[in-house]
């Protein structure tokens, strides 16, 4: 999939911003802010989770929506199925046949910060880019604030 983003928005950090702490250290915002994407296999399909940073997903609500247990993708398959590495994972200029969900703990804030597919690099969106860019399947509620 290509998406084309204005390059001059994406920000590169000197340090890793591969976890959400990380991120939200080189950001210089609150943890909840980072959009995380988290990775599953759904049947065989691979499925991106984009949720907040302080959200964790609920076995429970993934398995009523999805219809299956919750299991993460290894490292390998993430870069295999999703097409980034795990540290910079995001739902955009992903491969074509991976679906994105994007979770409610999201809608809580005007913008959020997704990587840019490097361990060191993030976007500030508001939720309505966010849409557009990830090109996402469907709002969904399978997480739960830690």
């Amino acid at each position: 999939m290509t998406v084309s983003l204005q390059e001059d928005r994406i920000k590169e950090f000197e340090v890793s911003s591969a976890t959400v702490e990380l991120a939200a250290i080189a950001l210089g915002c609150e943890p909840a802010r980072i959009a995380k994407s988290l990775s599953f296999k759904v049947n065989d399909d691979a499925v991106l989770i984009i949720a907040a940073g302080d959200a964790r997903v609920d076995n429970k609500k993934f398995k009523e929506f999805f219809q299956t247990k919750a299991k993460m993708l290894t490292p390998e398959e993430v870069k295999n199925l999703v097409g980034h590495e795990v540290g910079g994972v995001c739902p955009f200029g992903i491969f074509d046949n991976v679906k994105v969900y994007l979770d409610n703990s999201l809608k809580r804030f005007e913008t959020v910060f997704p990587a840019c597919g490097s361990s060191n690099s993030a976007i500030e969106f508001t939720v309505e880019e966010l849409e557009k860019y990830s090109n996402y399947v469907q709002w969904v509620d399978v997480c739960k604030l830690s």
